[in-house]
């Protein structure tokens, strides 16, 4: 059977965020790690994240850095689970975004999105719809009740 498997470059070992990562995600799976040497740093560890498998390598400088261009999307259903991933994942040294997006210390791009986004943006109301995309587009961590009333104006 064919799969996709986001395979993540780092430059550290991998120690840290393996627990950082596993301690965000309740369900998270126990790692498969696989160091250099015996006693040495993780050098490849797959994890799994809400049903996803992760694959992180450290690789060195030569590779290492994230861009938005490639972002983890994280569909949640209520304000208490956006503001706990946010929190988590822009602690020590996580960055906010705009539009739910932002940073983890590692400089990994995450989405935190209220499923309730596609129905307000996706509305066959246009004008509903734009007044709650206007609404989200001067956010950083989404707020569903202020989305809702955007579109409810």
């Amino acid at each position: 059977m064919l799969s996709i498997t986001p395979f993540l470059w780092f430059d550290t070992d991998l120690a840290e965020p393996i627990e950082f990562y596993t301690s965000i995600f309740p369900d998270a799976a126990s790692p498969d790690v696989r160091r250099a040497a015996d006693d040495g740093p993780i050098f490849t560890a797959t994890i799994e994240l809400c049903g996803q498998q992760l694959m992180l390598l450290n690789g060195g400088p030569a590779h290492a850095g994230f861009t938005e261009a490639i972002s983890l999307f994280v569909r949640v259903e209520t304000q208490e689970e956006i503001d706990d991933m946010w929190e988590r994942l822009t602690t020590s040294g996580g960055e906010p975004g705009r539009c739910g997006w932002l940073k983890d210390r590692y400089g990994l791009s995450w989405q935190i999105v209220p499923t309730v986004l596609g129905a307000l943006l996706g509305s066959p109301d246009r004008t509903r719809a734009q007044q709650a995309t206007d609404a989200m587009l001067q956010m950083g961590r989404l707020d569903i009740g202020a989305l809702k009333e955007a579109y409810d104006r």
